[in-house]
C-alpha cells in the first residue's frame, strides 16, 4: 500500500539550501569547480584558511567537492546574485566538536556577507542538531575574521597554534566558543528588535 512506503523528511530528501537577504547558501556541486577555484586561487585567502592549498586549481576544487560525498563535514557554497562567492561550513573533527570555517573571494570581503553566511548556518546548526558548543578560529593577523565571530557571538576563550597547509608552519589562531544558550539569548534579544 502506498500509505506503508516510508518517504524521507523533506530536510532528507533534497541537500539543504540556506537563503538570507543578500545570500542564496547551498552545497557545492562539480559544476561549480571552475568558480570555486577562480575565487579561492589567491594567497590572501590560503594563508588565513588552514587546509586551502596555494595555488588552487580546479582539480583541486572538484576533488573537495566529490570528497564532500564521504565527509561529515557540512559545506555550502556561498553565492550572491546567483555567482560564487566563498565557502561556510561546520566541521565536525571529532565527536561533540563542530567547528565554524568560512573563506570569502577578495571581492566580496569588506561587505558583510561573511557575517550574513555566519549567522544563517549557526542558525541551521543549533536550529537543527542537538549540539550545544561551536567553536571557531580566526588567525590573529586577520582581524576580519575575528569580527564575524564576534558579531555572531562568538566568545574569545583564547590563542593557540595552528599548523597552515600553505605556510608550511603553524601560527596563532583566536579560538572562539559559541554555546547553545548564548545563540539562544541572542535570538531572542533579536526577536524584540533590540541589536
Amino acid at each position: 500500500m502506498l500509505q506503508d512506503i516510508t518517504t524521507p523528511t523533506l530536510r532528507e530528501a533534497r541537500p539543504c539550501v540556506l537563503e538570507t537577504p543578500r545570500l542564496t547558501l547551498r552545497p557545492p556541486v562539480l559544476a561549480d569547480a571552475a568558480a570555486i577555484a577562480r575565487i579561492a586561487n589567491d594567497r590572501r585567502i590560503a594563508e588565513n584558511t588552514r587546509r586551502l592549498p596555494h595555488p588552487y586549481s580546479e582539480v583541486d576544487a572538484a576533488r573537495f567537492v566529490r570528497s564532500l560525498e564521504q565527509s561529515a563535514e557540512t559545506v555550502f557554497l556561498i553565492a550572491h546574485l546567483d555567482a560564487p562567492i566563498g565557502m561556510i561550513s561546520i566541521n565536525r573533527p571529532a565527536s561533540g566538536r563542530a567547528e565554524l570555517g568560512y573563506w570569502l573571494g577578495v571581492d566580496s570581503w569588506g561587505r558583510g556577507f561573511g557575517t550574513e553566511a555566519a549567522r544563517a548556518v549557526i542558525d541551521d546548526f543549533f536550529g537543527g542538531s542537538e549540539d550545544n558548543l561551536l567553536i571557531g578560529h580566526a588567525r590573529v593577523s586577520n582581524p576580519a575574521s575575528r569580527n564575524v565571530l564576534e558579531k555572531c557571538g562568538f566568545q574569545w576563550t583564547g590563542v593557540e597554534l595552528h599548523r597552515f597547509e600553505v605556510i608550511g608552519s603553524s601560527a596563532p589562531v583566536d579560538a572562539f566558543r559559541l554555546t547553545r544558550g548564548a545563540w539562544s539569548s541572542l535570538k531572542a534579544r533579536a526577536n524584540t528588535g533590540r541589536r
